[in-house]
Formats: structure tokens, sequence, C-alpha cells
């Protein structure tokens, strides 16, 4: 009689990966807030589904929703009364492009829009204001040298000041753009699991400070990595492929500066969850996760929200 502890279905390889993935899933437990200055340069990590695999290019289109209506005081649940601020309601859509000239080096661009609902009690302004406007343009290099597969690779550009950020009813760091042009750099690496690859790995990590700013205000530097494992051999119908994926995601942003800058009320700690899912058939990549907080540490009093949403449409040229 055979020994079914050979079967692949048992190697350690897979077990292993499973038992990662399993670890994750545990981690996903209800919290009480996603806080969020409104730049939210974490939607630029946890897309392993655009990282590049190859020359050649790729065109995407990305929309994110935040609804941060909870107002926070440090890691807890603060009275709503503490801060004028109500509601920062936001949909961001963001149109790009990734472009692999070789093996070793690529270009990108982001062109983001924002649409943003702003809810006050400040006397000195109440009400229900709504806005939309272009976002702050990202330009970006790519170099994939490190290894034959592309599997690591460095980022590197600059965020443009494009974006609105003189609308008179929005607070500094509420504006849809921050009115700085940022140093953005940062990396990748994805790997298998599984000698089969049917688990897969991706770590990100993005570094992002402001090197010249307008109108007395100076957003806080922001650091933001994610790890994600997904499940990569399921297939169904006539060439569809989905990947279950699961990310932890971790958060880091500093106090914002200037006379129009609110150090004592900005800045934050935080680690998400994300499960998620790809869908691939051809060309095309169909990918949506939910950002959910498992721990979060806000300076001040801050808005937040119970979750953040991301949806990936692509296309590889």
């Amino acid at each position: 009689m055979s020994n079914n502890l050979t079967h692949p279905l048992f190697s350690f390889e897979r077990w292993h990966a499973l038992a990662v993935l399993i670890l994750l899933i545990i981690v996903l437990m209800p919290a009480n807030a996603f806080a969020c200055a409104c730049g939210c340069a974490v939607f630029d990590v946890g897309t392993s589904s655009l990282l590049p695999t190859g020359p050649g290019g790729t065109v995407f289109l990305e929309y994110d929703f935040l609804d941060q209506t909870t107002n926070r005081d440090g890691n807890k649940t603060a009275p709503a009364a503490d801060n004028t601020d109500k509601e920062i309601r936001s949909n961001f859509l963001v149109a790009g492009g990734q472009y692999m000239f070789n093996s070793q080096w690529g270009v990108m661009a982001e062109v983001p829009y924002t649409d943003r609902t702003f809810r006050t009690s400040d006397p000195g302004d109440p009400g229900a204001f709504d806005h939309g406007a272009l976002g702050d343009i990202r330009l970006m290099g790519v170099y994939s040298g490190f290894s034959v597969d592309m599997s690591t690779g460095l980022v590197f550009g600059v965020k443009l000041p494009t974006g609105d950020h003189t609308y008179p009813n929005f607070d500094a760091d509420v504006e849809i753009g921050s009115g700085s042009t940022d140093v953005l750099i940062g990396g990748y690496h994805s790997g298998s699991l599984t000698a089969d690859r049917s688990f897969s790995y991706f770590t990100q990590v993005l570094y992002q400070h402001e090197v010249a700013t307008q109108y007395a205000y100076r957003p806080g530097p922001e650091l933001n990595g994610a790890a994600g494992v997904s499940y990569n051999n399921i297939q169904f119908g006539d060439g569809f492929h989905i990947a279950p994926i699961v990310e932890l995601i971790v958060s880091d942003r500093g106090r914002d500066g200037d006379a129009n800058g609110d150090p004592v009320d900005s800045g934050y700690s935080r680690l998400l969850v994300a499960p998620g899912v790809e869908l691939d058939r051809g060309d095309w990549k169909l990918y949506a996760d939910v950002e959910i907080p498992v721990y979060d540490h806000v300076n001040g009093n801050q808005l937040a929200a119970p979750a953040a949403l991301k949806f990936i449409a692509s296309y590889s040229l």
C-alpha cells in the first residue's frame, strides 16, 4: 500500500504555505477604525497584480473608497464632540500605466481624480462641502534587473503638486492635493512558496517625503509596506484563473507641519489585513480587496473608517 504522505498534496512546502495563509486569515478580526490622512498613500501598496513580470506595457484603472465618520484619539474611539470634523468621504479614481522597456528598466505614471465630501461643525465654516478635482500625479522609474525573473525591483520617482489644494471649504489636510512636491522610493519582491507555484508571496514598501511645499503646509512623511500570500491553482470556465489573496499592510505617517499644518491632530501608525481576490483571463486582470484595521494609533483627534475598498482593472499590452 502506498504512503499517502508522499503525495504532493501533503508536501511540507504546501502545508507550510497553507499554514501561513491560515495564520493571516485568523488575524481577520473586527477592528474599530481605519484612520487615514487624506493622501492615503497606503493604496499604493498591496497591489501585487501590478508588479512587472516581463517587458511590455500595462494600463490600469483603480477605484478606492473610504468613509471616515468615527472620531479616534490614540488607539481608542473618542467622543464626536472632541472633533469639529464629522465626515470625510472620498472616492479615489486613478488611471495609470507601466511600461518595461526590457527586463531591467521601466517607467510608471499615475493620474488620480478624487471626489470628496467634507462635513464639519467648525463655527467658522460649518456645513457639508462636496468637491472633485485632479489629484497629485506620480511619475516613477522601475529597476528590476536584480534577477532574471524580475522578481525583485526598485521604484523611485516624484509626486507632483498637480492636485487642487486651494478649495476654500477644506482644511489643509483634507484638500485633494497636498500642494507639495514629494520624492518616492520603494521596492518589491515576489516568489513561490511551493515547488508547483500553487502558493506565492509578495512584499512591497514605499516611502514618501516632501521636498518642496506651498501655502505654509507640510504633509508628514509616510512609509507603507505590504506582504501577501496567494493561492494560484484555481481555474474554471474558458481560460479563467482566480487567486484568493490575503495581505498584511503596515503604515506610518508623521505629523504635519508649518503654519497651516496641524501637528497635534495628524500622524498615525496602523496595521491592516486585506483579504482579496484576483481574476485573470488572457491579458486582463481584475483585483479587489477590503482593507480592515487590526491595530491603529492616531495622534490627537482624527476621523476614521471601519474599512477601505480597492478595485483594479488592468490590461497587458
